[in-house]
């Protein structure tokens, strides 16, 4: 679910910046404009270093995700908050969010079945 989930990111980030260039997310502050077009590169060493299963990686997911769906709902609260259906569409805030907390709930055990793999006799 991890590397699909960060390919997907990563994905979505390339099809941003290629229809809408350096401006794709101009309705953020600079900082979450950084933040999501840092994500193009960022996504992918994340699905990498659970593919190589390092035990990091489900930290570094976690961190990436947090600074994600902060990003995203920074941008989104006020609209959310006008229409709060519009959370509820398939693409976009929904996804994100609930990734966000599927990473978020999981990064723990994960690193710990994957630290006590790569100990002698784990």
């Amino acid at each position: 679910m991890y590397v699909v989930g960060f390919l997907e990111g990563t994905a979505a980030h390339a099809y941003f910046l290629v229809t809408g260039g350096l401006s794709a997310y101009d309705y953020a502050p600079t900082f979450v404009q950084l933040l999501f077009h840092s994500l193009l590169f960022v996504d992918p060493l994340v699905a990498l270093a659970i593919i190589r299963g390092r035990p990091g990686g489900p930290m570094f997911a976690s961190v990436v995700m947090l600074a994600d769906v902060a990003g995203n709902w920074s941008g989104a609260w006020r609209a959310v908050m006008r229409h709060p259906t519009e959370f509820l569409r398939p693409a976009g805030l929904l996804p994100i969010t609930l990734f966000g907390v599927f990473v978020l709930l999981t990064a723990l055990p994960l690193h710990r079945a994957l630290a006590q793999r790569e100990q002698p006799g784990g």
